[in-house]
């Protein structure tokens, strides 16, 4: 069992960092009952059609209409009705109203995924995520999340602060992004995790491979980051509306057919921060489906081992290579470096013309 908050404090802790998944609302859901009045057209029918037909604007069906009467989510005059009351027949001027509750959350359960564990202890567990691990629940990954691992290794000690969809869950990497996270195993611990991420006290660097050479071969990147305006699933910097986001970037080393490699050091984290700011230099992430797909191999003299090497890494080249943070509870400094996976450190190989 997930532990919940003790105490209404902890309402004041800040979402996960690096949140990447939008969650869309229904837009019906939880808001004050729909109320229609029958005109004389609607006299003798059906009520569940009559429904059908008056609310068909709202997105309601009939179908969904007689789930809410079984429900008892439907009145008619005041006066609750229930899943027999479909086939009553309809007066004109009588007043129905129908409420759409909000959704539950669905709660995750406990999957044995197998996890790199670089440090735990009784307070907070730091892993070394995979790439293609989403790391909680969200539409279109109901489980097979870094949260399920996290509830089958952790069991009732995970704590319960980001709610039952995000148990233990600070800070987040995009899906396709490997490296180092931290999550809590108590709500001390998440809470103290939460502030310093929240003052910008959490050591973060990224290794990255971007297209072309940056130039001068150190810099900063401040730009708000918001959504596209013209694409939803991307994010961008912007002029208005974005939340302020700061990163460090230096080239580590060229590399070969136009691409370098990079250390990015961020100061906040905003959804795609990474990706978002080294694209807005010019230099996208190799690899990347969504600000980097402008960029083509083999245009700048790449081998034909290095051109099969970038088509064939099919995600972005980020690595979460360094966290280092004061412990919440020990007051401990505690620093962890994870080395680049398989598949970054070949296509880091191919470009340097290695073999």
């Amino acid at each position: 069992m997930i532990q919940q908050p003790a105490d209404p404090a902890t309402a004041a802790v800040p979402p996960p960092v690096d949140d990447g998944d939008e969650d869309e609302d229904d837009a019906l859901a939880g808001a004050a009952p729909l109320t229609v009045t029958a005109g004389a057209e609607a006299e003798g029918l059906r009520l569940d059609k009559w429904l059908a037909e008056a609310l068909a604007a709202a997105g309601l069906t009939r179908s969904r209409l007689q789930a809410l009467l079984a429900e008892g989510q439907v009145s008619l005059d005041g006066a609750p009705l229930a899943a027999a009351d479909a086939k009553r027949k309809v007066r004109a001027g009588q007043v129905a109203a129908v409420t759409v509750p909000a959704p539950e959350d669905a709660v995750p359960q406990p999957q044995d995924i197998p996890l790199a564990v670089v440090y735990e202890d009784a307070e907070l567990i730091v892993i070394d995520k995979p790439a293609g691990l989403v790391v909680h629940p969200a539409a279109g990954n109901a489980d097979g999340t870094l949260v399920n691992a996290l509830l089958h290794h952790c069991g009732a000690s995970l704590s319960g602060i980001g709610g039952v969809r995000r148990p233990g869950i600070v800070h987040r990497l995009d899906k396709d992004t490997s490296g180092l996270l931290v999550a809590a195993k108590t709500d001390r611990a998440h809470q103290g995790l939460a502030a310093l991420f929240a003052r910008h006290d959490i050591e973060r660097v990224y290794r990255a491979i971007v297209w072309g050479l940056p130039q001068p071969r150190a810099g900063t990147v401040e730009g708000a980051i918001g959504r596209s305006p013209s694409n939803r699933q991307k994010m961008a910097v912007v002029k208005s509306g974005g939340k302020p986001a700061t990163t460090h970037w230096r080239v580590v080393e060229a590399l070969g057919g136009d691409t370098a490699l990079i250390d990015c050091t961020l100061e906040t984290g905003r959804t795609h921060q990474i990706r978002v700011h080294m694209a807005s230099l010019g230099h996208p992430l190799v690899g990347d489906p969504l600000y980097g797909k402008a960029r083509k191999p083999g245009r700048r003299g790449m081998s034909a081992g290095q051109v099969a090497a970038v088509e064939g890494f099919r995600r972005q080249a980020l690595h979460a290579g360094v966290l280092g943070f004061v412990h919440p509870v020990s007051g401990e400094r505690l620093r962890f470096e994870s080395p680049p996976p398989a598949d970054f450190l070949a296509l880091l190989a191919a470009l340097r013309g290695d073999g």
